[in-house]
């Protein structure tokens, strides 16, 4: 998700090793409660006992850097989101979109219009009113400029989105303009009255082009519905309180303390059904603590990181409790294009060639994960087979750097002004991320002759650096994850100018045009050539050194059961249905 959750959301390298699993309560202890035998004058019935209510808990690694609906854009922020609030729509177990806090949606002929239908009777965690005017006020907000969203652009699609978000003063008529196309109403189209309007159920969207995948986006945490009057008491941190997260998903926070632990007990209002657990996410960003404390029992879920494969591969119990499916993450060495030497394609084609994809994953990532060339996954439609553009080559990479005009004297790259250019990789700051990170610049070493600088920063502040093309570093990794199974989301949603690769300071007008084009195509066949061209003009540009694919690695307790496991169980295995799960008496 996820899913920079998104995404989405985005994971740190950290985020792949999960070295930042997290300590939670004791799960409870006491026995199931069998009921009393009913009072029969036939054969009594047999007796049925009561769901197991325990704790789940799961380390999380990094804690969030923010948790706002209409701010988060990190894959462990959107793990807290989801648990709390459910958005129009949602995905289930096979990925596909079915109805959430809506019961229906519809385009018109041309799907530049799309209405949705509230279900009957939707209330808060709190049994206060859910209606269409809570919608309405998330997505203005995550459009308004003054929010500054993290993941805003995703709205980008609704007529007058961009332009209201976009906007630095003189806003008014921009906003009325876009406010007229996401509106709530009765189903009769008469305007809702409030946040009391029982019949304000209707919600409808305009969209500037043709958007049939938006009922999709509709289904991201920018468009939950967390209370106005929450968000405007609480201020700019209102988020650290858990008192002001009253959601309308699965679960209802209970305690949030900042850095240590967030916890969680079912919404017994949640319209599918109540979970029969609690929730304690931790944060440990030390795999290696993380995994010690769930072979002590103290975690049920946590993530499997590539140095502890071999210990697990060869304990039998460990094994048996190793849950390892592909994922839905593309991670690559971002650099900035607007901070030298990565300014000229020349040093960035050379730092992505001198890099052996293929020792990565065997070597550090111990098979956790397969190489990659190009942004889409395998198994995500939009793969492309068969690239071999920058791929390892280290004579080709030599020779990149001196067609730009560099040489490399003393471990210093000069530049053909004959100053040296100081390179530095930035990465969150774990023992295993060291030792991740230090084999890279090895690499450089040995393949450029280059010496490349390590500046490790405290895990939740990489999160914040990465966020702003102002504070992003020189060179640093980060991945995308999948928020819905659709190039568009891999391509429009991150590459167009404005969108994610903003952080680096990329654009490229004629790859937003060919977008563009493929967004509003309707036709299937030609909208997935169109995808294929901007994809291959993508990594014809070199933004970044893409480096390989994930997969979804975790260590689960056996009394943990019905799990169910998709690509983009970015946050922790089961957590795109968690209702599925149930816990046994340990």
């Amino acid at each position: 998700m996820r899913k920079l959750f998104a995404l989405l959301s985005l994971l740190v390298i950290a985020s792949m090793a999960l070295a930042a699993c997290g300590g939670g309560a004791a799960p409870a202890t006491e026995a199931p409660v069998v009921p009393a035998e009913p009072q029969a004058t036939e054969a009594p019935a047999e007796p049925t006992a009561e769901p197991y209510h325990g704790t789940l808990r799961i380390n999380m690694g990094s804690f969030p850097d923010i948790v706002d609906p209409q701010k988060s854009s990190f894959v462990g922020e959107i793990a807290v989101l989801k648990l709390v609030y459910e958005g129009l729509t949602r995905l289930d177990k096979d990925l596909n979109t079915i109805p959430a806090a809506a019961e229906s949606w519809e385009y018109n002929d041309d799907a530049t219009v799309l209405t949705f239908t509230l279900r009957e009777g939707l209330t808060y965690s709190d049994g206060s009113l859910l209606n269409a005017a809570r919608f309405e006020y998330s997505f203005h907000r995550n459009s308004d400029p003054a929010t500054a969203g993290e993941y805003a652009s995703i709205a980008d699609d609704i007529l007058g989105a961009a332009e209201f978000r976009s906007c630095a003063e003189n806003c008014d008529a921009v906003r009325d303009a876009f406010y007229e196309n996401t509106k709530a109403s009765h189903a009769d189209g008469a305007a809702c009255t409030g946040y009391d309007d029982e019949a304000c159920n209707t919600f409808t969207i305009k969209l500037k082009q043709a958007g049939p995948y938006f009922h999709t986006v509709a289904s991201l945490w920018v468009g939950y519905p967390a209370k106005q009057e929450l968000i405007e008491a609480g201020g700019e941190n209102w988020w650290l309180d858990a008192a002001n997260h009253i959601g309308n998903g699965p679960f209802v926070m209970t305690t949030l303390e900042q850095g240590t632990q967030v916890a969680f007990v079912p919404n017994e209002t949640y319209w599918a059904g109540v979970a029969t657990y609690d929730i304690d996410y931790a944060y440990i960003v030390d795999g290696a603590v993380a995994f010690e404390a769930y072979k002590n029992d103290e975690f049920d879920i946590v993530g499997l990181g590539a140095e502890d494969l071999g210990t697990v591969q060869n304990d039998p119990t460990l094994s048996a409790e190793a849950n390892i499916y592909p994922g839905s993450c593309t991670f690559a060495m971002m650099f900035h294009q607007q901070k030298a030497p990565f300014t000229d394609v020349k040093v960035r084609e050379a730092f992505a060639m001198a890099i052996d994809r293929d020792a990565w994953v065997s070597d550090v990532l111990k098979g956790l994960g397969s190489s990659t060339l190009t942004w889409i996954p395998k198994g995500f439609p939009g793969y492309q087979d068969g690239e071999t553009r920058l791929a390892f080559d280290a004579a080709a990479a030599v020779q990149s750097l001196t067609d730009g005009g560099y040489t490399v004297v003393d471990g210093q790259l000069i530049g053909a002004d004959g100053k040296a250019i100081e390179i530095v990789d930035t990465f969150s700051d774990t023992p295993r991320n060291r030792t991740r990170n230090e084999w890279l610049v090895a690499k450089w070493k040995e393949v450029l002759g280059i010496d490349v600088k390590l500046n490790p920063v405290e895990s939740t502040t990489y999160t914040a650096l990465t966020k702003d093309i102002n504070t992003a570093p020189q060179m640093f990794i980060l991945g995308w994850c999948a928020d819905y199974p659709d190039p568009q989301n891999w391509l429009s949603v991150y590459w167009k100018t404005g969108a994610f690769g903003e952080r680096i300071g990329y654009s490229n007008p004629e790859l937003d045009a060919l977008m563009t084009q493929a967004d509003a195509e309707l036709d299937s066949a030609k909208r997935a050539d169109l995808y294929a061209q901007a994809q291959d003009m993508l990594v014809a540009g070199s933004p970044v050194a893409f480096m390989w694919n994930n997969v979804n690695s975790y260590l689960v307790k056996p009394w943990v059961k019905g799990a169910t496991q998709t690509p983009m169980d970015s946050g922790w295995i089961g957590d795109n249905d968690p209702l599925s799960i149930t816990l046994e008496a340990h």
